[in-house]
């Protein structure tokens, strides 16, 4: 019989499980690299120095890992409070439409001070606004979240189709996109990289989160009833405002990713901003544990990954983005799937040093 070794501990769980996760699913990488004719440690070289080689590169890896821990973070609180939110590409879709339709419409009158302010709010507003329907049905009429959010991101899609279309497209262009935003309305960015202020919401989002999950009334209702529905009822918590907060919560955080998107960088409402953040947020999500550090250090994986994906295949014409996906899928397998496989040595290693 194998020995019983005690639980690892949050630090080890927290991080050093996914690290060394993330090690193995990078040596399948590099054996399947090495299989085309790359050199695994030119290629790895070529990866580094395209997400961290230079300050523009490391403003593109910090802007993709924004978007990713806005998304990561959404997944992670609805996650808690047992719920599998899907819909954080519509959310975030929702988000930037009703940050773009306030700055459209306020930030003529307002100055950057007040307009910023605003248009956060707005995004978060929308957000949660568009994840509260599929929380209401789950709670009310017994739909599945699940189900109820990968519809909404279809609806969302459209709808943003026929309002820049039909509706919020700029005069006399041909392309979906609507009038430029005012400069009250545009956050700062550092030159020649898309890294602009959201970065500073970013971090205090996580902060924010394990503030409210670990350190709050509310926060431990809803960890409670992600854990044992029935106890949190015996303890008094209402299930059907719990699961409204926590789509509520989630769908504001996705919703963000607008502002990250559009008041940072493009400065105006376009078509197919989110770019699958949303979906990419589960990986992060889970990778991160569903905890705000291993979310920011996974959000920062990927990050570096969408970077240094490019350069490396700009460099390396065998490999492809493509190729960037099958590592990111792997990544997730390794984190996911097989996230229990390095487990029983690593306890038996740390019981061995205690």
């Amino acid at each position: 019989m194998r020995p019983a070794y005690g639980p690892l501990p949050a630090w080890a769980e927290i991080t050093l499980l996914p690290l060394i996760n993330i090690v193995l699913a990078f040596l399948v990488v590099g054996a399947i690299v090495a299989v085309i004719g790359v050199d695994p440690l030119h290629a790895l070289r070529l990866l580094v120095v395209g997400a961290l080689g230079s300050p523009e590169s490391i403003g593109y890896t910090l802007y993709y890992a924004t978007n990713f821990a806005f998304t990561g973070l959404a997944v992670a609180v609805a996650f808690h409070a047992g719920l599998f939110n899907i819909g954080g590409e519509g959310q975030a879709y929702i988000g930037g439409l009703g940050c773009g339709l306030a700055i459209l419409a306020l930030g003529r009158w307002l100055p950057a001070g007040l307009m910023i302010p605003v248009g956060i709010a707005a995004a978060a507003l929308f957000g949660a606004a568009w994840a509260a329907v599929p929380g209401w049905l789950q709670a009310w009429r017994g739909s599945h979240v699940v189900i109820t959010t990968i519809m909404f991101n279809f609806l969302a899609s459209a709808l943003m189709v026929y309002l820049m279309v039909n509706v919020l497209i700029a005069p006399g262009s041909m392309t979906p996109q609507s009038r430029g935003f005012e400069p009250s309305g545009q956050l700062p960015a550092l030159p020649g990289s898309p890294l602009n202020l959201s970065i500073a919401l970013a971090v205090g989002c996580c902060f924010a989160v394990w503030v409210f999950l670990w350190r709050t009334p509310w926060g431990y209702a809803l960890r409670t009833m992600g854990h044992n529905p029935e106890a949190a009822v015996y303890a008094g918590t209402n299930l059907r405002r719990m699961t409204m907060l926590a789509m509520g919560l989630s769908g504001a955080l996705a919703g963000f990713v607008g502002v990250n998107e559009l008041m940072g960088v493009h400065h105006r409402i376009v078509l197919d901003f989110p770019a699958g953040y949303g979906f990419a947020g589960i990986a992060v999500a889970l990778m991160g544990r569903n905890h705000p550090l291993g979310i920011a250090l996974a959000a920062l994986l990927f990050g570096a990954l969408q970077q240094g994906g490019a350069e490396l295949a700009f460099e390396i014409p065998s490999i492809t983005r493509e190729m960037v996906v099958v590592i990111q899928g792997l990544i997730i397998l390794f984190s996911g799937a097989l996230v229990h496989l390095p487990r029983p040595w690593l306890q038996f290693l740390l019981a061995r040093r205690a």
